[in-house]
């Protein structure tokens, strides 16, 4: 067998076609350097391939293997022979490749699986939406890998209408993953613009009392400042003796609220600010929230709103104390289950509920976190 006799062979019958050795590459899903190598006769097609070359040409595969054109084509033995070779080196091929091919199956199935779980629980977080985009790359890479090491790429590499509908689908499975982790990205941006630029507001003088506190605002900065818990806190102060009086506003993304004030009444006004609060109640739900144990140290709750999420509205009168006029109100509001201020800064701990927790790593967003994730499972 002379290979550069058949080499020049193959370049003609490529010439008769109009192709070049990158279309004609392209054609059997193999190099340009590989079409080269047959053409200069230092290497040949695999024996895999040379029926289908020949049938591409429309010769015989004896043809090939001699270098030139024959009167007669080449019989139907001689033919089925060259299938049956064909066959056993695919089949020998299948039985080398077969753990490998049963690797990527199980790669392609665990990633896959990846994928939908990331998506089912994703949150808009960069570390998140990362995590999801590795898992899709590693699930295209597998299955590109199985399709290989299967040799149904090949197959599908030579319908260019296949191909297309491959192409079109990746792009759009890929345009919306990136839609996905603009939005998440953006979302963070935003969140983080707003919580750098967010500044942290005091107000100790009660004339600036309603500027966070029902404020009766539908829109502009305070527009989320009303809520019916804070219904416990006086509506304004006008009027009112004072003691002490702190009003902390912070809304890096939500408004979070560190309340605490002092007011004492004269007779008849305590008994009638006593009796709205009684009309309030102390929930005993609150025990427990934020590992809160109990009521402070020293005083008596008379009016309590409080909230799994947000926290608490309270309002107290000292303990045991004869002929009292004083009311103190606090409020510790805030969402997400953290607030972002160091309330011991903000609030005196006397006031505070005692067992309050509500730090960045406090045990109770775990529960809850927990809790929600659990209750949104779907039943198997």
């Amino acid at each position: 067998m002379d290979q550069k006799k058949t080499g020049q062979f193959l370049k003609k019958l490529r010439n008769e076609k109009g192709l070049t050795q990158e279309q004609l590459a392209r054609e059997f899903n193999v190099t340009n350097r590989s079409v080269s190598r047959w053409e200069t006769g230092s290497n040949l097609p695999d024996i895999s391939l040379l029926v289908d070359i020949a049938d591409f040409y429309d010769v015989d595969v004896r043809e090939i293997i001699d270098g030139e054109r024959k009167s007669e084509m080449m019989d139907n033995e001689i033919r089925e022979v060259a299938d049956k070779m064909a066959d056993y080196s695919n089949e020998e091929k299948r039985k080398k490749y077969f753990w490998i091919q049963v690797a990527g199956v199980l790669g392609v199935c665990f990633s896959f699986s990846s994928v939908v779980l990331q998506v089912q629980c994703f949150e808009q977080t960069i570390g998140r939406a990362a995590a999801l985009l590795g898992s899709f790359l590693a699930f295209v890479i597998m299955c590109l890998v199985t399709l290989y090491v299967t040799g149904l790429l090949q197959k599908i590499a030579r319908h260019k209408k296949v191909v297309l509908a491959v192409k079109i689908i990746t792009v759009v499975i890929l345009a919306i993953g990136a839609y996905y982790m603009f939005l998440g990205l953006l979302s963070i941006g935003v969140f983080a613009l707003s919580a750098g630029f967010a500044k942290i507001q005091v107000y100790t003088d009660p004339a600036d009392y309603n500027k966070t506190i029902h404020t009766g605002n539908t829109t502009g900065e305070f527009a989320d400042a009303y809520f019916h818990e804070f219904d416990i806190l006086p509506e304004k102060l006008d009027g009112l003796d004072v003691e002490e009086l702190s009003v902390t506003y912070y809304n890096p993304w939500d408004g979070q609220y560190v309340v605490y004030m002092t007011i004492d009444y004269d007779e008849a006004s305590y008994e009638t600010e006593i009796e709205r609060l009684s009309g309030f109640g102390v929930e005993e739900e609150y025990v427990n929230y934020y590992s809160v144990t109990g009521e402070p140290e020293g005083y008596d709750l008379v009016a309590m709103n409080s909230d799994e999420y947000k926290g608490f509205v309270y309002a107290m009168i000292p303990e045991g104390k004869t002929d009292n006029t004083e009311i103190t109100y606090c409020a510790i509001w805030f969402c997400n289950f953290c607030l972002d201020l160091d309330v011991h800064e903000y609030m005196p701990d006397k006031y505070l509920l005692p067992g309050f927790d509500a730090t960045e790593d406090n045990p109770y967003k775990d529960y809850m976190w927990e809790k929600i994730s659990s209750e949104t499972q779907p039943e198997l």
